[in-house]
């Protein structure tokens, strides 16, 4: 499966790759963070979709990864909350606006989806400016990272 953007394809990574990306990550809440994602493929295989590591590849430059998304599963009421995040080098040119715009607006038509969240840190503006450029709008609730965006599924 890939979502095609204007200048990206997005496309959730094998358990393999998965592993690979927990064996080489040197950040330990990373490390952390894709370990439990690895858990949800393999304990949840047929949400694995929303456990998965999608990267985020350079259309005019096969092979080139500038981030990735990912979804903390899908809860039982419905609710799927993104996260992201773009690898040095690349931040300033848009990539992640895009990529957040187009996995939203596939998730948000997906079966049992009822609503897309995010949170980021206070002190990160500029991935409160991709959320709110992508279609989300602040909850005023606050939750681990910091301030929660809710996606207008319209």
């Amino acid at each position: 499966m890939k979502i095609e953007t204007e200048r990206l394809l997005l496309y959730p990574i094998s358990d393999k790759e998965m592993v690979q990306l927990v064996d080489n990550e040197q950040d330990a809440d990373l490390k952390q963070a894709y370990s439990e994602m690895l858990q949800g493929c393999v304990s949840e295989p047929e949400k694995r979709i929303w456990h998965a590591v999608w990267f985020m590849e350079l259309k005019s430059h096969p092979g080139t990864i500038v981030g990735d998304l990912s979804f903390k599963g899908l809860a039982a009421d419905g609710m799927v909350e993104l996260g992201y995040g773009l690898r040095d080098g690349y931040c300033g040119h848009g990539y992640m606006t895009e990529a957040v715009k187009a996995i939203s607006a596939w998730a948000v038509v997906q079966k049992g989806v009822t609503r897309i969240e995010a949170e980021t840190a206070p002190e990160n503006t500029a991935s409160q400016h991709v959320l709110m450029n992508a279609g989300f709008i602040p909850t005023g609730e606050s939750g681990e990272e910091g301030p929660r965006f809710l996606y207008k599924m319209t």
